[in-house]
């Protein structure tokens, strides 16, 4: 309506102006109701057509969208693994900030698993110190050994020097059992040896490797405890938190509430703009924006980013063919419009939802050197009649609350 009165006033006003006076035809004599047509058929026509050429110049290069909003993540409160609660240490709606606890699971298991733990190094620490004793005691019995060993080697070496000097003397049997015995006694020695070796790699290496697992186990053991404490993760607000002590939390299917970070929704609208605008929509555009949130106010925005791809065309693998005509609503063009300057977002709720205008400037093409005069006076003009989406973009904030309030019926 705004454009056509607009478009009226070069078109229709000037032929009436013609006819009335250029003419001398009178409304109610010549120009009636019945003859509105025939006698301003030129005027009327032009409007309709500069009109609809006006309306697709100011929608194509200034577009407008109603899916706004300042969208924002949640943070779903989880414990890593299930299970009772013991103790809550927050309230619904309460502030918390990051690393502050939330509430606590039952951790007995895991108190018991760690106390296993800390038995089983205690009883390493203990082997060890058996170990130790039990080296000494290998110690003294390789000397036992080496001195036995020496002795049956002396005993040997009497007997052969006794049947060297007369063969009548010592028998060969004898000599044969000495040698035997000392056979025996290096065998001992061996044995000791072998056995404070066995005591020294289990005190160097096995009773180590032991302690090491069991207070890996502890370790262990303390991580699962601490996981019990359920803590937030972001600074932010808990909703929906009505946990109560012997409720059961699992990860999958029964979280304990959400945690709205404090600056969810306050640094960015998301809009949708048509799919049409996908050629028009660049980083860096202005834009406007009204929030019923936020009423009677215009919240200047740029451009962030643009989502290069529709999210209404998106497939998943599956086992089913997907069929086109289940994909054939169209989607729109997601783009991210940042306030421009820092905390006009500030008061806007988060969730709220919005209008918003974006407006194309060819400021930069204007000033290029060589331009022709038609090119510019098109440019000029599309960047003029962003005045016009403006306007309107002002009165829908005016009339916003109107709306809501009176004629939407709440």
């Amino acid at each position: 309506m705004f454009e056509f009165l607009l478009c009226s006033l070069l078109t229709i006003f000037p032929d009436y102006l013609f006819r009335r006076y250029g003419q001398g035809k009178r409304l109610g004599r010549e120009i009636t109701i019945y003859s509105v047509w025939f006698e301003l058929r030129w005027g009327i026509t032009a409007c309709i057509v500069l009109t609809i050429s006006l309306i697709t110049l100011i929608f194509y290069f200034h577009p407008s969208t109603k899916n706004v909003t300042s969208a924002f993540r949640t943070v779903a409160i989880l414990p890593e693994a299930g299970g009772r609660v013991s103790e809550i240490y927050a309230t619904r709606f309460e502030k918390v900030k990051a690393g502050q606890p939330l509430f606590k699971l039952d951790s007995t298991e895991e108190e018991a698993t760690a106390e296993l733990a800390r038995r089983q190094i205690a009883e390493v620490d203990a082997q060890m110190a058996v170990t130790r004793t039990e080296l000494v005691a290998a110690d003294g019995a390789i000397v036992q050994a080496e001195a036995a060993v020496k002795q049956a080697q002396d005993e040997y070496d009497t007997q052969v020097e006794l049947n060297r000097l007369n063969a009548n003397v010592v028998a060969r049997r004898e000599i044969e059992r000495r040698q035997v015995a000392l056979e025996g006694r290096k065998g001992a020695l061996t044995a000791a040896v072998s056995s404070k070796q066995t005591l020294e790699t289990k005190i160097n290496s096995l009773l180590p490797s032991q302690k090491a697992t069991a207070e890996a186990n502890l370790t262990q053991a303390e991580v699962d405890i601490g996981k019990t404490t359920v803590r937030a993760g972001v600074s932010g607000t808990l909703q929906q938190f009505t946990l109560r002590i012997g409720e059961v939390v699992n990860p999958l299917l029964r979280p304990a509430g959400v945690l709205v970070p404090e600056d969810a929704g306050r640094a960015r609208l998301v809009a949708g703009f048509g799919q049409i605008e996908a050629q028009v929509m660049k980083v860096g555009m202005i834009g406007e924006a009204t929030c019923i949130g936020k009423p009677f106010t215009i919240i200047p925005l740029v451009v962030t980013e643009v989502q290069d791809v529709i999210a209404a065309g998106q497939i998943r693998a599956s086992d089913q063919l997907v069929d086109v005509t289940q994909i054939s609503q169209p989607g729109t063009l997601t783009v991210v419009m940042e306030p421009l300057y820092p905390g006009v977002l500030d008061d806007v709720p988060p969730g709220s939802s919005c209008i918003a205008n974006a407006y194309t400037s060819n400021h930069d093409k204007l000033d290029e050197p060589g331009i022709s005069t038609v090119r510019w006076a098109y440019l000029h003009g599309v960047d003029a009649v962003g005045l016009v989406h403006a306007m309107i973009l002002r009165i829908q904030a005016l009339m916003l609350p109107v709306q809501t309030l009176v004629l939407g019926g709440h």
